[in-house]
Protein backbone atom coordinates (compact mmCIF):
# COMPACT_ATOMS: atom_id res chain seq x y z
CA UNK A 1 0.00 0.00 0.00
CA UNK A 2 1.42 3.28 -1.34
CA UNK A 3 -0.06 6.61 0.35
CA UNK A 4 0.93 10.58 -0.76
CA UNK A 5 2.86 12.37 1.50
CA UNK A 6 -0.48 14.65 1.95
CA UNK A 7 -4.21 14.39 3.04
CA UNK A 8 -6.70 15.81 5.20
CA UNK A 9 -7.27 14.81 8.39
CA UNK A 10 -10.13 12.34 8.87
CA UNK A 11 -9.47 10.76 5.49
CA UNK A 12 -7.18 7.98 4.18
CA UNK A 13 -6.33 4.78 5.66
CA UNK A 14 -7.15 4.38 9.47
CA UNK A 15 -4.34 3.98 11.72
CA UNK A 16 -5.00 1.27 13.58
CA UNK A 17 -3.09 -0.06 16.32
CA UNK A 18 -0.93 -3.86 15.20
CA UNK A 19 -0.46 -1.18 11.33
CA UNK A 20 3.55 -0.77 10.49
CA UNK A 21 4.03 1.81 8.23
CA UNK A 22 7.08 3.53 6.82
CA UNK A 23 6.96 7.38 6.44
CA UNK A 24 9.65 8.93 4.10
CA UNK A 25 9.20 12.50 4.01
CA UNK A 26 11.08 13.82 0.84
CA UNK A 27 12.59 17.60 1.86
CA UNK A 28 13.27 19.39 -1.65
CA UNK A 29 15.10 22.91 -1.98
CA UNK A 30 12.79 24.38 -4.85
CA UNK A 31 9.53 22.43 -5.87
CA UNK A 32 7.58 20.05 -4.79
CA UNK A 33 7.74 18.03 -8.02
CA UNK A 34 9.35 15.07 -8.56
CA UNK A 35 9.82 12.25 -11.30
CA UNK A 36 10.90 8.91 -11.29
CA UNK A 37 14.10 7.30 -13.05
CA UNK A 38 13.77 4.48 -15.85
CA UNK A 39 14.93 2.80 -13.27
CA UNK A 40 11.91 2.39 -11.38
CA UNK A 41 13.60 3.23 -8.12
CA UNK A 42 15.39 6.45 -8.17
CA UNK A 43 13.48 9.48 -7.70
CA UNK A 44 14.71 13.10 -8.51
CA UNK A 45 13.25 16.74 -8.05
CA UNK A 46 11.86 17.75 -11.70
CA UNK A 47 13.59 20.64 -11.68
CA UNK A 48 17.32 18.96 -10.43
CA UNK A 49 17.61 20.71 -7.27
CA UNK A 50 19.12 19.85 -4.66
CA UNK A 51 16.60 16.97 -2.15
CA UNK A 52 16.77 14.56 0.77
CA UNK A 53 14.56 11.74 1.97
CA UNK A 54 14.40 10.27 5.08
CA UNK A 55 12.70 7.17 6.52
CA UNK A 56 10.84 5.77 9.98
CA UNK A 57 9.56 2.08 10.31
CA UNK A 58 6.48 3.19 12.81
CA UNK A 59 3.88 0.30 14.59
CA UNK A 60 0.61 1.82 15.84
CA UNK A 61 -0.31 0.70 19.16
CA UNK A 62 -3.38 0.88 21.40
CA UNK A 63 -1.50 3.55 22.78
CA UNK A 64 1.80 5.45 22.12
CA UNK A 65 3.25 4.88 18.49
CA UNK A 66 6.95 3.01 18.85
CA UNK A 67 9.58 4.38 16.15
CA UNK A 68 10.83 1.36 15.44
CA UNK A 69 14.22 2.42 13.20
CA UNK A 70 15.10 4.68 16.37
CA UNK A 71 18.63 4.87 17.33
CA UNK A 72 18.94 4.36 21.03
Amino acid sequence: LHLPNDGRAGRGVRLDPGLVIAIEPWFLQTTDEIVMDPDGWTIRSADGSRGAHSEHTIAVTEGDPIILTARD
